[in-house]
């Protein structure tokens, strides 16, 4: 009996999985409407994880400096969180007091200069010898009937009308559970919280998996281990490379002297934070803006950046910040792509850190296998 019920186990359980299923995409609606609620309630919780993950990035950093010679010493053990922990909460408004008063002005600008120069240089070019002698008449005919101050104007609507929907969208959700004052100050709260009782936290975590799943406490570890150093090392990479790449450009820019040095430099920092993708992004940006003022200006420019761009990626970067999250740069491309599709520019960030944890998994998994097997052939071997 024990032996029939012992072989019957495998498919009660792929039963039970089906029925599972089966009820999922019956009553599909009910439970996306459910978790919808329950993220949106969660808002503020994920919300503050993500600050105090940040945060304490800067708290560990803050930590391996505090009076190491003097670790054991009493006062310095009871004190060593909460001075860290002020650090770098204030460390962190610095940084977003720094952006919000010297970035996003000058990327405010820059898409001003777009919407504001590109229609008379599209007219410029389109009666220019080159256009008439090269381009076809019946398409320069066509560009010439566009009337380019409206067409940019319709595009720069379209734009201002989804982001006025999204941002619709999001202040429905705020407002459906609790306002957006209380969410960013429950957030910041919770982020705080953790970061002082960062340690008692994750021994209770620890605590919680080795009690109800003893079993797979060494691969939960695991794999929560390799995430953080995926996502640390991915954040402060980007964070280090975009400042680098900014103050480089602008050095460059000004010695070269090209236009619009300080504006452009920024927008390529600022869009560096965006693996492979983000600085070429931001160079193309650049190059019109350059363009509308010399095209061979805009020429240079583009070789100015892909040398500056080799100089940096290959020689300064690696002895900065040393070996980046190990991805291949094929897979931060499908991982910039499939990110990007699901969850949009947050996809785009999210979706590389968590594609070299599982490519530094499996990977580590295929040695270790390879390993074993070498094992098991070679007294086999060595027998023959």
């Amino acid at each position: 009996m024990n032996m029939k019920t012992t072989n019957m186990k495998p498919y009660i359980k792929l039963a039970a999985i089906a029925f599972v299923l089966y009820l999922a995409m019956y009553y599909w609606e009910s439970i996306s409407e459910v978790l919808g609620n329950l993220l949106t309630s969660l808002f503020p919780l994920i919300a503050g994880f993500s600050v105090a993950y940040v945060l304490n990035i800067l708290m560990t950093f803050y930590e391996k400096y505090y009076f190491p010679k003097y670790a054991h010493k009493t006062i310095v053990k009871k004190t060593r969180t909460y001075v860290c922990a002020i650090a770098s909460l204030v460390s962190m408004v610095a940084i977003v007091t720094l952006i919000v008063m010297l970035v996003i002005p000058e990327l405010i600008s820059c898409l001003s200069f777009l919407w504001s120069h590109i229609p008379p240089f599209i007219g410029k070019v389109i009666e220019s010898d080159f256009a008439i002698k090269y381009i076809p008449e019946d398409i320069l005919m066509a560009f010439k009937g566009i009337n380019w101050p409206d067409a940019v104007e319709k595009i720069v609507n379209v734009v201002a009308t989804g982001i006025t929907s999204a941002a619709e969208a999001l202040i429905s959700v705020f407002v459906s559970t609790v306002s957006t004052v209380i969410t960013i100050f429950l957030s910041l709260i919770f982020s705080i919280y953790y970061m002082l009782s960062r340690d008692k936290l994750n021994s209770q975590t620890k605590r919680l998996i080795h009690t109800y799943v003893p079993k797979y406490e060494n691969k939960i570890i695991y794999v929560s281990r390799i995430l953080n150093e995926s996502f640390r090392k991915f954040i402060v990479g980007q964070c280090i490379e975009a400042v680098i790449l900014w103050i480089l450009c602008t050095i460059g820019m000004m010695i070269f002297k090209f236009p619009y040095a300080q504006m452009i430099s920024v927008f390529i920092g600022f869009t560096a934070i965006i693996p492979i993708a983000g600085p070429y992004i931001g160079s193309i940006v650049g190059a019109i803006m350059i363009l509308t003022v010399s095209p061979m200006k805009a020429l240079l420019f583009l070789v100015f950046i892909i040398v500056l761009q080799q100089i940096e990626g290959n020689l300064i970067y690696p002895k900065v910040v040393g070996d980046s999250i190990g991805l291949p740069p094929v897979w931060v491309l499908a991982a910039i792509t499939i990110g990007g599709g699901v969850m949009g520019i947050i996809g785009m960030l999210i979706g590389v850190p968590i594609f070299a944890a599982v490519y530094r998994i499996i990977k580590e998994d295929v040695i270790k296998r390879e390993r074993k097997t070498q094992k098991t052939k070679g007294p086999t071997a060595e027998a023959k």
